[in-house]
């Protein structure tokens, strides 16, 4: 067709949808009602290169005319504005996107065949194996079944053999005697089946005949096996039952069931192959679940077999060295004996490597005599005020703190009581710390106590820095402290030494500086590190049991880190650390070396001074804890008696002569506890002593009033009440509780209490001297001595002893003192008298009379 038809106006047709795709479709609604809709099919436009511009069938061009000589490729790119290399680029480029699409389809369709496949020929696998193992299972079966039943007839046709060789033996005589050779012949053919007893058998028979058609024609053929076969073949049938063949085969299940049992008796003896001996560690005892335990054994095993020895035990039971060796032996385990010390063996570990340590804060004591302002300095340095909150203005419990100076650096404190009676306390404050600032009052010099502590600190060769305190008094003199303190071996440097000596006044804030200064200085000296990247390891500061919180531990670590959560063992005590909190009373997540925390969550209060240590678990802990609770019940033991107050039991004493004062202890802290108990374990002599029964932190409980009245005790309460229940049963029991917040009066009453317990001293007071005259001889009286008081005065009644060549020849009272005839009540010297003794007549002129006084004084206790 021409460009000039095309361009006529009557050769162009009208844009239309060509509807020879369209149709009718009948649709329906609800109730009956349709509808016809014409439905119509739109072909999809394929573009492919070469072919993007429109169809030129039926003459058709676009609306811009091709030039003459004007390939299409050509028009085509004039037509969409591009160049003739940009629209071959651009169909290269659908064309590969087409291709690599292609690709990808393929790709996926064979991904997903392989599979489709693969998935076919792993199920084919599975049910062939399925099959063949129970085909192998079903063929072992009836292996075993026909290799039993093929023994048995075996020996059914040995023992029927033997059984007609027999009978022949024995018919054989009989036969030749009688002759008789045409009834052995009956005899010996075989003996027809016998007939069905009712048509029911016969029909079995034929319907069994039917089903074992081959191994019918099996038997027919071999009737001599099919005889004496008695193999189960087949199930259990009617006609099995009527031809007496009612045993039947072994099934799969049995067999199973069969395994399985003696698979569990195996399991359950012990005897099968996988049966591990152990090496079990027995120390010197050890509980029965325990021991069940180390064998990997159960607990029930174990009292079954000792049952069966004749011991009846439970689980909680204790057993001994040599019967839990003879119970690892017979359950066929290697024995390990070990000392029952060996448990706390690994407890604290060894020391660490240098390259792990880093520098930790000093642990720094304050140690001093009494009232010499060592919580006061303490408070100075913290800025607190602790002093108004102690009993009698003395510290009496251990306090741990954590200062942070200005430059950052942290100080640890721990304030020692510096009474007496704290001695124990004073010696741990110098055992778990680094430096000891000994505290002395410039006014006061050295004391007693200011002396104990030296030697604390030089037991444990701990440095000493000197703080002389109250240097802002009128009367102080540091000098004096210096040189006072040259009598026990401490030269400071002033005078060439090398203890640090400080000039302090905690109530003025003087010198505070200085003493932290020198507190670093000596700390750098020391060149103190730790490894914080362990199990933390410390020692017990204080502990005392809370009413709301429970038992609560004062602890210093002195490595490691401690963390909530980590099992704690401390003493004989021992629990998993619930909370950590520092002396603000503010929560801690963990404790690193020289941090001072109170832990809770112990089963009791530790001994302060007891090292504790993380353990890995809490069978290793309780472990540790029993060994040493039994260590303490065996070290400890309670006398009986019945109960009373102060008076009545110093009745009691008198009266039985018994020396001994029990005193039960309750206190607010176990320190406290402690240094009570100590210091009322020393008062005493060789004659009277008391002793503590039993002292504890807490308030008194009804346990303790129990315990006191049983061991006949009075409570002694300290900073500490007693609970509406305990009052009642101490009314009600007759036990005196008595209540202190000052040590200085619990040492007081004992020591009065005790001294009232003492027998009286007898002390003799000469009086007077007589010499004997004359010796008269006097009706009903006796021998009367004449004598004459040649030196103080006699007394009627009292004590005499009669001398004889300075000899005492006896020793008695005074029976009668006469002057002249009348009785007198004394006679002085220079005076002449009659004297006569009492029982006793054997005196002599010239005999020397020593008259004296016998006075009772009451004793005191030696300090």
């Amino acid at each position: 067709m021409s460009d000039a038809d095309d361009n006529k106006p009557s050769g162009r047709r009208p844009l239309s949808l060509n509807r020879s795709g369209s149709g009718t479709v009948q649709q329906s609604f609800a109730r009956g009602r349709s509808k016809a809709v014409v439905v119509e099919t739109k072909r999809k436009r394929v573009a492919a290169p070469g072919k993007e511009t429109a169809p030129a069938a039926k003459g058709k061009a676009p609306a811009g005319k091709a030039k003459a000589g004007e390939s299409s490729l050509a028009a085509k790119a004039r037509q969409l504005g591009l160049s003739e290399e940009e629209l071959l680029a651009r169909q290269r480029a659908i064309a590969r996107a087409r291709a690599e699409a292609a690709d990808r389809d393929a790709e996926k369709k064979k991904a997903e065949a392989d599979r489709v496949r693969r998935a076919e020929e792993e199920q084919r696998a599975l049910e062939e194996k399925r099959e063949r193992e129970k085909r192998e299972v079903e063929e072992a079966a009836a292996r075993a079944a026909a290799e039993e039943a093929q023994a048995k007839a075996e020996a059914e046709a040995a023992r029927a053999a033997e059984e007609a060789r027999r009978n022949k033996r024995d018919d054989e005589p009989r036969r030749k005697s009688s002759g008789d050779k045409p009834q052995a012949r009956r005899d010996s053919a075989p003996t027809p089946p016998a007939e069905p007893a009712n048509p029911l058998e016969a029909l079995g028979g034929r319907i069994k005949s039917k089903r074992t058609g081959g191994d019918a024609a099996g038997a027919a053929k071999q009737p001599q096996r099919a005889k004496t076969d008695t193999r189960r073949r087949g199930k259990l049938t009617i006609q099995n039952i009527l031809d007496g063949d009612e045993e039947r085969q072994r099934s799969l299940a049995s067999v199973r069931r069969a395994r399985e049992r003696e698979k569990q008796r195996r399991q359950d003896t012990g005897t099968g192959s996988d049966k591990i001996q152990r090496e079990v560690v027995v120390p010197e005892a050890i509980t029965v679940s325990d021991l069940a335990n180390r064998m990997a054994e159960r607990a029930i095993d174990v009292i079954k077999l000792l049952m069966k020895q004749g011991q009846m035990v439970r689980q909680n039971d204790m057993l001994d060295a040599d019967t839990a060796e003879l119970i690892v032996e017979e359950f066929g385990h290697l024995v390990k004996r070990v000392s029952e010390a060996d448990v706390e063996e690994g407890f604290i570990a060894e020391d660490d490597a240098e390259e792990s340590k880093v520098s930790r804060a000093p642990v720094v004591a304050v140690m001093g005599h009494v009232d010499h302002g060592k919580t006061s300095l303490l408070d100075a340095l913290r800025s607190t005020d602790v002093v108004s909150g102690e009993a009698g203005g003395i510290t009496q419990h251990i306090g741990a703190y954590q200062v942070q100076l200005k430059s950052g650096e942290k100080i640890t404190f721990l304030d020692t009581p510096g009474h007496a009676a704290f001695s124990a306390m004073r010696s741990r404050g110098a055992e778990a710390t680094d430096i000891v600032i000994l505290v002395v009052a410039a006014d006061d010099s050295v004391m007693p106590q200011t002396i104990e502590a030296i030697n604390h600190a030089k037991a444990a060769g701990t440095p000493i820095i000197v703080a002389v305190n109250k240097c802002d008094k009128e009367d102080s003199d540091p000098n004096r402290v210096l040189t006072d303190l040259l009598q026990h071996e401490i030269i400071v440097e002033a005078m060439s030494g090398e203890t640090q000596s400080v000039n302090v006044s905690a109530l003025k804030r003087m010198g505070l500086d200085e003493l932290t200064e020198a507190i670093t200085l000596q700390s750098e000296l020391l060149d103190l590190k730790a490894n914080p990247e362990r199990d933390a390891e410390g020692v017990v500061i204080e502990s005392q049991v809370d009413k709301g919180r429970g038992p609560v531990a004062t602890v210093l670590v002195r490595r490691g880190t401690l963390q909530r959560g980590d099992i704690v063992v401390a003493g004989s005590q021992w629990g998993k650390v619930r909370a950590l909190t520092n002396e603000r009373g503010q929560q801690l997540t963990e404790a690193g070396p020289s941090v001072p925390a109170e832990i809770l969550g112990l089963d009791g209060a530790p001994e302060p001074g007891e090292v504790f240590a993380v353990v890995e678990s809490e069978a290793r802990a309780r472990e540790i804890a029993e060994y040493r609770q039994r260590k303490q019940r065996d070290a400890s033991g309670v006398v009986s008696g019945p109960g009373a107050s102060l008076e009545q039991m110093m009745a009691r004493l008198k009266q039985d002569q018994v020396q001994e004062m029990p005193i039960l202890v309750k206190s607010d802290v176990q320190g406290s506890a402690e240094a009570i108990k100590q210091s009322l374990e020393k008062i005493g002599n060789d004659e009277v002593r008391a002793r503590v029964i039993h002292s504890a932190p807490g308030g008194v409980n009804e346990s303790d009033v129990l315990l006191a009245r049983s061991s006949g005790a009075p409570i002694f309460a300290f900073n500490v009440r007693a609970n509406k229940q305990a009052r009642e049963l101490a009314e009600a029991e007759g036990v005196e509780i008595r209540y202190y917040s000052v040590i200085y009066d619990v040492i007081d009453d004992v020591r009065g209490t005790m001294e009232g317990m003492l027998a009286p001293e007898k002390r003799e007071d000469f009086i007077g001297y007589a010499e004997i005259l004359e010796v008269f001889n006097i009706t009903k009286v006796g021998k009367v001595g004449g004598c004459r008081v040649t030196e103080g005065v006699v007394k009627r009644g009292c004590g005499v002893r009669l001398l004889r060549d300075d000899t005492v020849i006896h020793e008695g009272e005074l029976k009668t003192l006469k002057r002249f005839k009348d009785e007198v009540p004394e006679v002085r010297a220079g005076t002449e008298c009659g004297m006569a003794f009492e029982n006793y007549d054997d005196i002599q002129k010239g005999d020397l009379i020593e008259c004296f006084d016998v006075v009772e004084v009451a004793r005191k206790l030696e300090d």
